[in-house]
């Protein structure tokens, strides 16, 4: 398969500023595999594999090797999450019914049960369909295995380390849905009438509801809300891989059209987690809970798996396991790993490089920066660089 085979970027046809990253030398290291270390133990690093090393396509075998580990705790994860999105709810919660003169209390727990909108299958499926059929779709013109696979490798991060942190806290802490009275269909036993217990006798727990027990347990966990946590997961991660790999704020003036592609995916998180407040399966701020959960590890998943969030110079660059990034004009042979080709992105390096916002601290003076007199010069990519006043 030639899929994931790079091409060769057009070469400047003027050499005195052609700006491209140099192929190096192959190295003559032996080496056990693409995941493995050298046979001295040491950690392979760029100036021994080269940039083109880390853009080749692994055997399934050498990708097993550096994955199964991961591939195992999501698993396990998953598993954990599962058997606690099952489990019965942790907590006995006590809930008002009536005051004494009739009054109900708490109105906002009486809506009618109603059939959900969008089922948190399928809330599930799009956070994670949609970002895959994106990124495959990016294949096209980025054509790296590499990108797609730490592509999906951190939505899968982001989507199950949120669902199992959201389910404990929904086992654990829960709350009471809209539709709570409606499931419940609380009877006062003739034993405990007139009253309950608690202040002026108004409070009962469980034992008084006479519906459908799985519909009680399921009422009785309404905080944080799943449906939001997996939208804000995936969605917001590929909204952070939209805004790397079309470049939208960057140092060029993009078309609208990225603008807009970059925030639908924001939009379908904000209409899934809405819709459940019209289906009356959660409150206000159970979906705010889900959304702040799913938006940090969609942040920190990208994060562990790209070079950067924000820094438009290095966020669309995926992260090697064994060699650290340097944040310099060596890029791994990932210079091209992105959608856009305007400005020079994709081909001039260096104009993604220098006096940006979030620089590393090395690569201030590069802007003019303190630290460093006017003229002098840092080398980057076999290039001097200078400053003037």
């Amino acid at each position: 398969m030639n899929f994931f085979k790079r091409r060769p970027a057009p070469a400047d046809a003027n050499t005195a500023t052609a700006t491209a990253t140099p192929q190096a030398a192959p190295s003559t290291e032996k080496r056990r595999s693409i995941f493995g270390r050298h046979t001295d133990g040491t950690q392979p690093t760029a100036a021994s594999t080269g940039p083109e090393y880390y853009n080749r396509r692994p055997t399934f075998g050498q990708w097993i090797k550096g994955t199964w580990l991961d591939i195992l705790l999501m698993a396990i994860m998953g598993a954990i999450g599962l058997g606690v999105y099952n489990a019965d709810p942790a907590p006995s919660r006590s809930f008002p019914l009536t005051f004494q003169d009739g009054e109900i209390v708490y109105p906002e727990f009486a809506y009618p049960l109603r059939n959900e909108i969008i089922p948190i299958w399928e809330s599930a499926v799009i956070s994670f369909f949609v970002p895959l059929a994106v990124f495959l779709l990016m294949q096209i013109r980025i054509r790296s295995f590499w990108d797609l696979n730490n592509a999906i490798i951190g939505l899968l991060y982001s989507l199950i380390c949120a669902a199992v942190f959201q389910v404990f806290i929904k086992w654990l802490i829960g709350g009471l849905r809209p539709h709570f009275y409606a499931v419940c269909q609380p009877v006062i036993p003739a034993g405990m009438a007139p009253s309950g217990n608690g202040w002026r006798q108004i409070m009962y727990d469980r034992r008084i509801c006479t519906g459908d027990q799985k519909q009680i347990n399921d009422a009785l966990e309404s905080m944080p809300s799943g449906h939001s946590t997996a939208a804000f997961a995936g969605l917001i991660y590929l909204y952070l891989y939209l805004n790397a790999k079309l470049k939208v704020f960057s140092n060029y003036h993009p078309s609208i059209w990225k603008l807009i592609a970059t925030y639908a995916p924001v939009l379908g998180a904000c209409l899934i987690a809405g819709a459940l407040t019209i289906d009356q399966f959660h409150n206000w701020y159970d979906l705010v809970a889900g959304a702040i959960i799913g938006t940090i590890f969609a942040f920190s998943a990208y994060r562990m798996v790209y070079a950067s969030v924000w820094d438009f110079r290095f966020n669309h660059i995926p992260l090697a396991r064994n060699t650290p990034f340097t944040y310099s004009g060596e890029h791994f042979g990932f210079n091209d790993a992105l959608w856009t080709r305007k400005a020079g992105w994709g081909w001039d390096l260096e104009n993604g490089l220098l006096g940006a916002p979030f620089d590393a601290s090395k690569f201030g003076a590069l802007a003019g920066g303190p630290g460093i007199a006017p003229g002098a010069g840092r080398s980057l990519n076999g290039h001097t660089h200078t400053t003037t006043a």
